[in-house]
């Protein structure tokens, strides 16, 4: 299958949350498990009601099963959601979240939501904290100039969001610099 052309040059979001299912999470194992190797790594054992630290992707298979709760994240919480967005609408600069935040929180959402407190509000909070990142992010792009463009504490996703215009905006701007360049030599 061919991708659309503004894809061709980015990872598409469900690839984003395969790579973020890497990423540790505790569960509360509801059976007992030796300890189990994999390629990335050995987890293990389950002893409910022990916490223990697994991939989300190994979280994830075992919460299908009803074999675990998962754990919300320290910052998947509504009191923490609500203290970003208010910096997020208040203050200029992105705020500090973590790295894989949309794709973590889409895939415990999807999956373990009867393991979250207040389900509905998280997902309007993270909605309203993409949207509030995505005019920075837009209001970034048009601040664009030829020779670097700082966007600190951006996700994986905006960054994947914004690498098909912020190729073909500093390919031109690029262009249009060189451009310049010679006319005033000339």
């Amino acid at each position: 299958m061919a991708l659309p052309p503004n894809l061709k040059f980015s990872v598409t979001p469900p690839e984003l949350e395969l790579i973020a299912s890497e990423q540790l999470v505790e569960i509360i194992p509801l059976v007992a498990m030796e300890r189990t190797a994999f390629i990335s790594g050995a987890f293990g054992p389950l002893r409910p009601p022990q916490k223990c630290k697994m991939p989300i992707w190994m979280a994830v298979n075992l919460k299908l099963k009803k074999k675990c709760h998962i754990i919300p994240p320290d910052w998947l919480n509504v009191e923490f959601l609500q203290d970003h967005l208010v910096q997020e609408t208040t203050q200029p600069e992105f705020s500090a979240m973590p790295f894989r935040y949309a794709e973590i929180a889409k895939v415990l959402l999807d999956v373990a939501s009867d393991d979250f407190q207040y389900t509905e509000r998280l997902r309007s909070l993270l909605k309203d904290i993409r949207e509030a990142r995505q005019a920075k992010s837009r209001e970034g792009l048009s601040k664009l100039d030829h020779s670097e463009l700082s966007l600190p504490n951006l996700s994986s996703m905006e960054i994947n969001e914004i690498r098909p215009y912020f190729i073909k905006a500093m390919g031109i701007l690029t262009q249009l610099t060189r451009q310049s360049d010679e006319q005033q030599m000339v």
